[in-house]
């Protein structure tokens, strides 16, 4: 697992380099790069290469695909994803962490190639999400269940986000047994919940910690 809590972090994507910077001072948890966005843009990369006998060919086929990511953070996931091709993508955080979003998006600016957009995203802000333009046909989001207060409104984003026939795309690593508890049981209500086999994350991001996993609408 190639994760550090230095200051930047080279994630290797296909032929490129994403060079992410954090700021392990501030107050806000997305100023961080956390371990499940590796491990979610990993195991993207892995089976977006047309592997043989690639279970994920389908899913993971982002031709002609809308894209939103929830709590970016530093960017490492969502500037992942870009590279594998899902290029209509919506970067989304809340206000505080837009910065250092920002920061890391010129920063690899070269890398990436054209500029992703991003959009202020409050979970609870009806606003904010219809401005968005929904359903998309995926939904991203890394390490998102911390805090138990905000997992009602993130279950409900996810929802109101992700088209009947679209799929969440989510790293997961348990941060708060109330938060867990709590997220799941809401997760059971709305989504059909598939968990990628941890023999399918990429060898070498395969935090043991943290799992992948694909949710779709129930009908």
């Amino acid at each position: 697992m190639k994760f550090t809590d230095s200051p930047v972090i080279e994630l290797p994507v296909r032929d490129a380099v994403l060079s992410l910077q954090q700021d392990n001072g501030s107050i806000h948890v997305g100023t961080s790069v956390w371990p499940c966005s590796l491990v979610l843009a990993k195991f993207a990369e892995r089976w977006a290469l047309h592997a043989p006998n690639n279970p994920y060919s389908n899913l993971l086929d982002f031709r002609r695909r809308r894209a939103i990511e929830l709590g970016t953070g530093c960017g490492a996931a969502g500037m992942a994803f870009h590279l594998l091709g899902l290029t209509d993508l919506i970067l989304t955080d809340i206000s505080p962490v837009m910065p250092a979003l920002k920061h890391n998006l010129k920063r690899n600016k070269s890398v990436l190639g054209k500029s992703l957009k991003t959009a202020v995203m409050y979970w609870n802000n009806q606003d904010q999400i219809r401005a968005a333009n929904p359903p998309f046909d995926i939904v991203i989001a890394a390490d998102v269940v911390y805090i138990e207060e905000s997992v009602g409104q993130l279950v409900g984003a996810m929802e109101a986000l992700v088209a009947d026939d679209g799929v969440v795309l989510l790293g997961y690593q348990l941060r708060s047994p109330e938060a867990d508890k709590l997220f799941w049981e809401l997760c059971e209500t709305v989504f059909s919940i598939e968990k990628v086999p941890h023999e399918d994350l990429h060898p070498d991001y395969a935090y043991e910690e943290t799992s992948v996993y694909i949710f779709r609408k129930k009908n």
